[in-house]
């Protein structure tokens, strides 16, 4: 939920004309991490955890090519932080499907 905050205060400040462009999908893909997240454990078992824990990691690599264009093309300065937390959470929901047994 940290990085969907982030990532829409950071996004606030790019030009009006990326509004409907990268700013959205940017927020878009932010927000389906943790969405995903709680779809999975909601769900009724381990498979489709799994299932929807490869789509918030898939959301992750897409917000990595998302900051990275945004970086290249002078939206963003220092993409570090934000880099270093897609990675660390790419780092968590992979130990954690890795750890879910399925039947």
């Amino acid at each position: 939920m940290t990085l969907v905050e982030d990532l829409y205060r950071i996004t606030a400040v790019f030009p009006k004309e990326e509004l409907y462009g990268l700013t959205n999908q940017i927020r878009r893909a932010a927000v389906s991490v943790p969405c995903n997240i709680a779809e999975g454990a909601a769900r009724s078992g381990p498979r489709e955890l799994r299932q929807f824990l490869s789509i918030a990691q898939a959301s992750l690599s897409e917000l990595d090519t998302l900051l990275e264009i945004a970086g290249r093309i002078g939206y963003l300065l220092d993409t570090r932080a934000t880099i270093s937390r897609l990675d660390q959470l790419t780092g968590l929901i992979a130990k954690l499907r890795s750890s879910i047994r399925v039947a």
